[in-house]
């Protein structure tokens, strides 16, 4: 049973809970060093399974993605209703580009593909058509820029698949919450969700019967009101009663994290004795949902050290 339990976003197919542990971990300490904890810090990463030490797991889930004779990285064919919300779904991160890009250019693009992907669908073509259009239109948008073309249809695509197969399909669903559970024990005292993991994290959080002192979001997905918050469970979604405090961090140019400042969709049934807390909180540069960035700023690393403050 882990201490911090950490739970990885999309497109991690190809890697494996030790993989993501050997990024995820140093980031982590250094938010946390940069945040004026050091010790705590070390005790994360550099002094990791020795006394003392901060048990700190991922749970990983992305081996639910691949499937057997699948080629490569190919999320292969969508289902009816699975195309159905991922063009829903592709649709509102092209609005978000449009409507919200700090970097005049970028929303440029995203203005100008979020009305060729309308006009398409105006057309009458099929949905599966349309898709393929949202894709193309989302993979022009600048943070893929240094990647070429190729990269980023890719992971656009593997990214839509994977968050609407986790909404649609509760064998995947019920898995990937098991990932999480198998970390979770009385010590825990840290949840952290990035991207779609922040999904599996608020869910599981959910379900938990122990108090936990932190859940912490990070380029979260959660307030997709048209896609995502209408799948959560329970419904209707609020804040998890066993929950202390919750932080939900984004950036700004991160599309994937829509609405940050979840308070409006998730303030019912907050606790007397909890906090909530969000908002467009960092800066993480040309590459706004990276996790490793994410983890890195003193913003987490300050909200991680007050809540092991008490056990320091």
């Amino acid at each position: 049973m882990a201490e911090i339990v950490l739970v990885h976003g999309i497109d991690q197919q190809q890697k494996s809970a030790d993989k993501l542990e050997s990024a995820w971990l140093p980031a982590l300490a250094g938010g946390v060093r940069d945040a004026g904890f050091p010790d705590l810090a070390d005790r994360i990463w550099r002094n990791a399974g020795t006394p003392g030490s901060i048990e700190t797991r991922m749970a990983f889930y992305g081996g639910l993605f691949l499937a057997p004779n699948q080629q490569g990285d190919d999320p292969g064919e969508l289902t009816p209703d699975e195309v159905q919300f991922a063009q829903a779904l592709a649709l509102e991160w092209l609005t978000h580009v449009a409507e919200r890009a700090t970097r005049q250019k970028t929303r440029e693009t995203g203005e100008r593909e979020l009305a060729y992907v309308n006009k398409q669908m105006g057309m009458e073509q099929g949905a599966g058509s349309v898709v393929r259009s949202a894709i193309g239109s989302l993979a022009k948008v600048s943070w893929f820029a240094p990647f070429g073309m190729g990269f980023a249809e890719r992971f656009v695509n593997s990214s839509l698949a994977q968050v609407t197969r986790y909404l649609t399909n509760d064998t995947i669903r019920s898995a990937a919450l098991e990932s999480v559970f198998r970390l979770i024990g009385p010590e825990t005292r840290v949840l952290i969700g990035h991207s779609l993991g922040s999904v599996v994290a608020y869910e599981a959080a959910h379900l938990m019967k122990q108090p936990l002192p932190l859940l912490l979001t990070l380029g979260s997905p959660l307030g997709l009101q048209t896609i995502v918050y209408q799948r959560l469970r329970p419904q209707p979604p609020g804040f998890p009663s066993v929950v202390r405090r919750w932080v939900n961090i984004a950036d700004r140019d991160d599309f994937i994290a829509a609405e940050p400042n979840l308070g409006d969709l998730f303030g019912t049934g907050i606790p007397a004795n909890a906090e909530f807390e969000g908002g467009y909180t960092v800066d993480n540069g040309s590459d706004p949902h990276n996790s490793d960035f994410y983890l890195g700023k003193a913003r987490v690393g300050r909200v991680i050290g007050e809540a092991f403050k008490s056990a320091l």
